[in-house]
This record gives structure tokens, C-alpha cells and sequence, in this order.
């Protein structure tokens, strides 16, 4: 490996949270949601880490990850749900992957997915409770279950679950908390009138997993607490949910150089060195993932970043495929020297949470924005083999 700079990423640690956050749901069953490579951090490796941790369930939005973490020979109960028209659904149903159905125009192809393969489909209504996002609208569930329904009796499928996504789960006191959990079992409740034997009710995503047990059911989906970081920040940090984070980002200087006094650094001269000094090269950048806007500038203090044991923030802009630091003067670092941009903090070096308060984000879209061509170094037992 010759890239200089890679994303570590500690199986036992996400091991270690889903067993947390099981230890929480009690007696809810845990559905590991590894969408997105696993919120950048590598889709099988984590899938194979969260079931050691004892998740039952798996979850991933688009189809293509659901085949190839069946691809990989995880034979977990395992749910899909983000497509559009034409997507492969024989291939799911193929390959043993329940199927999230919104809408008459989704049922229709599934069932013809059905026809074609011969495989019963295990059918999920999600239903949109008041996000406004994906989901059946309560007053045309009572209809699209009336169509799964007479399948169901026909043998091309069974409807096994009813689920649905919270808009503001990180914060529980909310009014649309309760709203939407009111809508949620009143659409728990037609469902099992009209004769639906459900297997799981699922509603609670991470941040509901560790704030509102009132809303586990039979099964509770988180994804980020998945991977150590919390989703209620302003509520408790990962440490106060028992939970770590699973990735550290690290890069090794490129360069070291003294520079005089009123030397500007980066594109656009945005910080200029108040005297002599000592710049170092951090060779990623954008198109790593590492947000423009963690950019230095004279007001303000760029993302921060470990080196020696000293906490340092980016100076100038960040470019394409890099950045700098200024290291002040006298420093002693090398090119090679590791650079840490962000981890578990346990070593007092920034976290995730640190770079989406400076950048204006959340630490979601700091993982997940990693770039595919930073290799994933995974360490640790859990999850390796099977």
C-alpha cells in the first residue's frame, strides 16, 4: 500500500457498539443498516463486524449493496428499499432479500419479480408517517396492503413488516416524535386488521434507539451508533451512549519546509504566516472527501488535526489533493510523520463530531464523504471470517 493516507477502521469496535445498542433495545431485535459502503466504512467487513456483535438483521438502501453483501455469502435476514423503476428485484428475491414496498407502481413490479422467478417476495410496507420522504401515505396504505394482501393469499408473497422513518428522532421531545409514532401504530394496527401476520414493526433509527424506547417494537435500525458516533450530539457524546468511534482518517506529511514571515499559504493567500515558521503537507484533499470548507482562513480556525500530540487546524484552503498545516516555528516533524484527522479522541486528537461543528455539518456527512480511492484498512477479529 503506497497511498498516503488511509481510513482505519477497528472491527471490534463496531462489534462492540451493536452489542451496546442490543443491550439497549432489549428485547427489540437490531437491524445493522450498512448503507453507503457502510457509512465509509467498507460494506462486508462491518456487515460481517455487526453481526458478530449481535445484530440479526442487516439493511441496505439500494438493491446493488443488498446482492453484494449476498454476494460475499452473508445469508442474514436483510432488507432493501431505495429503487426506482426497473430496478433488479429478481435478483433480489433470487438471492433471499426481504423488499420495502411504497407504492401500488413498486408491488406491481415486485410481483411481477415473482412471476418471474417463481420466489415468494417478503414484502416491508414503509409507510411515511410525516418525514416527507419515502413511504406509502396513510390514507392509500389501506389499498396497497388490499393488493398485498390478495397476493399474500395467492401464495407470491407475505407481508412481514410495517416500518417507517422518524423526521426529527434526535431530538425525542419533539411534537412530531409523538405525532408520528401515533400515525405509526394506527398503520401497525390496520395492517394486522386486514389479517397482515407481521413478523417486525420498525420504526426507531439510531437516534431513537438510544433516547425513546417507547418506539423499539420488534426491531430498532441504527446506522451511525453503528459505527461509534452519536446522532443526538447535543444530547450526550459516543462516550455517555457506551459507544466508539470505528474509524480513524490519518495521512503521512508529504513535505516540511521553513518559510519566512508574511508568506501566504494555499490558493487565494487566505492565511499568511505571522512569522517565520514551519509548513507542513497533508496530501489529501477534496476529492478525498476532506469538505472545502474546512479551509483556514484568517476568520476562521481551520478543521483540526493531530500531529505529535499537538492539535493544529488546516491553514489556507484545501485543494484538490491537499493541504497544509502550519506546524509554528522550531517544529520538529518530518515528511512520513502521521498526521491524525480525526478518530475516537480517546488520544485527545479530534473526532468526527469536532470537523462537522467546524465544517457546519453533522458527523454523518464527515464519514461518509471519505473518498473510495483512500484505501479502508480494517484491524480487529471481529466479523473477518464468515
Amino acid at each position: 500500500m503506497t497511498y498516503p493516507a488511509r481510513a482505519v477502521v477497528d472491527l471490534d469496535a463496531i462489534s462492540s457498539n451493536v452489542t451496546a445498542l442490543a443491550d439497549r433495545a432489549g428485547p427489540a431485535a437490531v437491524m445493522a443498516v450498512v448503507k453507503a459502503d457502510a457509512y465509509g466504512h467498507g460494506l462486508v467487513p462491518s456487515a460481517r463486524a455487526a453481526l458478530a456483535g449481535g445484530a440479526t438483521w442487516l439493511g441496505a438502501a439500494q438493491v446493488d449493496e443488498a446482492l453484494a453483501l449476498r454476494a460475499a455469502g452473508i445469508g442474514a435476514p436483510l432488507l432493501t428499499w431505495l429503487y426506482a423503476p426497473g430496478a433488479a428485484l429478481d435478483q433480489a428475491l433470487l438471492a433471499g432479500i426481504d423488499v420495502s414496498v411504497s407504492a401500488a407502481w413498486a408491488l406491481d413490479e415486485l410481483l411481477a419479480a415473482v412471476r418471474s422467478t417463481g420466489r415468494t417476495a417478503r414484502v416491508h410496507i414503509k409507510v411515511d408517517t410525516g418525514l416527507g420522504r419515502n413511504g406509502v401515505m396513510p390514507d392509500e396504505l389501506d389499498a396497497l396492503l388490499g393488493t398485498a394482501l390478495r397476493a399474500q393469499a395467492e401464495g407470491a408473497c407475505a407481508v412481514v413488516g410495517i416500518w417507517s422513518h422518524f423526521a426529527w428522532a434526535d431530538a425525542p421531545d419533539h411534537p412530531t416524535v409523538l405525532a408520528q409514532a401515533e400515525v405509526f401504530a394506527e398503520a401497525v394496527a390496520l395492517a394486522e386488521r386486514r389479517g397482515a401476520q407481521l413478523e417486525v414493526r420498525h420504526l426507531a433509527n439510531s437516534a431513537a434507539t438510544l433516547t425513546n424506547p417507547s418506539v423499539h417494537y420488534d426491531l430498532v435500525r441504527p446506522g451511525l451508533a453503528v459505527f461509534g458516533l452519536s446522532p443526538v450530539p447535543e444530547l450526550g457524546t459516543s462516550a455517555d451512549y457506551g459507544l466508539t468511534p470505528a474509524m480513524r482518517l490519518e495521512a503521512e506529511l508529504a513535505l516540511v519546509k521553513q518559510v519566512p514571515a508574511g508568506h501566504g499559504v494555499s490558493y487565494g493567500h487566505e492565511h499568511v504566516t505571522s512569522g517565520p515558521t514551519t509548513l507542513g503537507l497533508v496530501p489529501i484533499g477534496y476529492a478525498d472527501g476532506i469538505p472545502r470548507h474546512a479551509s483556514g482562513t484568517a476568520e476562521r480556525r481551520g478543521a483540526p488535526v493531530q500531529v505529535s500530540g499537538r492539535r493544529l487546524g488546516i491553514a489556507g484552503r484545501v485543494c484538490m489533493d491537499q493541504f497544509v498545516l502550519d506546524l509554528g516555528p522550531g517544529a520538529t516533524e518530518q515528511a512520513g510523520q502521521t498526521v491524525e484527522l480525526f478518530g475516537t479522541g480517546a488520544d485527545g486528537g479530534p473526532t468526527a463530531q469536532d470537523w462537522a461543528e467546524v465544517v457546519g455539518t453533522i458527523s454523518y456527512e464527515v464519514v461518509t464523504r471519505v473518498g473510495t480511492r483512500l484505501p479502508r484498512v480494517h484491524v480487529g477479529s471481529a466479523g473477518v471470517a464468515g
